[in-house]
């Protein structure tokens, strides 16, 4: 009579230990789990930060604060609850129309430096998020101290929420979520550097000036350019796996358009790499090539991918013609080459995760296999 409620409290465990695990498929274990990860994380930075902030009345922002304790702990959070996502997805399914990883290509997986580039981005996001809202919360409560315990407590939260949004963002990577990881990567780390930029007129040069070796903000704007120059080359290869291959063609088209996306990659990744006050002319050789090997894909498409909608044709069309425009209203002296290296920015990082969204469009799961599946049939 007594082993019963044994036994029923070892399944429970053994349950919640395989909920950790992620042995299942369903996105209800994924989410249960990441409400476990959150929960740990909450316990955690909770018994680390009471005994730190006991008997002391804090501020919100600035040094020695929580919100400052938040920030440090949160990107550390980040990092390992991506990392513990990235474990329970790290056995492929055997189905490939379950899979639960977005980046289980066949013969293709995420290297380590994709990983270790994107648990960055996660944690740099974190980091600067729980920075800025401390900062919004200071100047909204004027001179407010914090107490110790309300202090531990919302410090757990914040570890408590970013782990639980690291996690499934982890275990639900797919390049469309890894693009819009980039777009609020770039945006932060841009504005960062912005802010810490010891040239309060580097807006005057170009966006390149705050990557100078004598701004403060140079080690913030290069990290950012490099971190997300790898970042999308791991889009570029798996964003176009799904694209139809159907004839040799089109398989050359698809080659074509992930080496395109690749070489933005590098070169963006290059732009950080070479700060344009030491290197000048390669530094500006990379920043072109860039802009070049967008214009060359965009142009190409519709011959690169012969199924692309063309309503998306016109839509990069648009952007390559706004670009060009933009590059005359600098060389006649109506815009400053800040204006026209941020407006070319966004454009074409739009393009890039409005690309990752038709190009999923295509696919399907027979696509996804790399034409292995005709493969298999030709075989057969």
């Amino acid at each position: 009579m007594e082993s019963a409620p044994k036994a029923t409290l070892t399944q429970r465990v053994l349950r919640v230990l395989g909920q950790l695990r992620g042995p299942a498929t369903s996105d209800a274990v994924f989410e249960a789990t990441a409400l476990i990860v959150g929960a740990a994380f909450l316990v955690v930075g909770f018994g680390i930060a009471l005994p730190i902030f006991w008997g002391r009345e804090l501020a919100i922002s600035g040094t020695g604060s929580i919100g400052m304790f938040a920030a440090y702990g949160g990107a550390v959070t980040a990092a390992l609850a991506f990392a513990l996502g990235r474990l329970a997805v790290r056995e492929p399914a055997p189905d490939p129309a379950v899979a639960r990883d977005g980046f289980a290509v066949p013969g293709d997986r995420l290297r380590w430096y994709d990983l270790a580039a994107i648990a960055f981005a996660h944690a740099a996001i974190a980091y600067l998020g729980w920075l800025g809202i401390a900062e919004l919360l200071e100047r909204s409560f004027v001179d407010a101290p914090v107490f110790p315990l309300p202090g531990a407590i919302l410090v757990a939260v914040a570890f408590a929420l970013t782990g639980y949004v690291a996690f499934l963002s982890a275990v639900a990577l797919t390049p469309m979520v890894l693009s819009l990881v980039l777009a609020v990567f770039l945006v932060i780390g841009a504005f960062a550097a912005m802010l810490a930029s010891s040239d309060v007129h580097w807006w005057q040069d170009n966006l390149s000036a705050l990557g100078m070796s004598s701004n403060s903000a140079s080690v913030a704007f290069n990290a950012t350019l490099v971190i997300a120059g790898i970042m999308v080359t791991t889009i570029a290869r798996y964003a176009t796996a799904g694209l139809p291959v159907d004839e040799p063609a089109d398989r050359r088209g698809r080659t074509i358009v992930r080496g395109g996306l690749i070489l933005m990659g590098i070169f963006l990744a290059c732009v950080g790499i070479f700060p344009v006050d030491e290197f000048f002319a390669l530094h500006n050789t990379v920043a072109t090539g860039m802009a070049v090997a967008f214009a060359v894909v965009v142009v190409g498409l519709p011959w690169f991918v012969r199924g692309v909608p063309r309503v998306f044709v016109g839509f990069g069309w648009t952007y390559v013609l706004v670009i060009v425009l933009l590059g005359a209203f600098f060389a006649v002296g109506y815009y400053n080459l800040t204006a026209v290296e941020l407006i070319a920015a966004v454009l074409i990082f739009s393009w890039i995760i409005v690309f990752l969204r038709t190009a999923g469009a295509m696919g399907s799961p027979a696509t996804h296999t790399d034409g292995l599946a005709a493969s298999s049939v030709e075989a057969a």
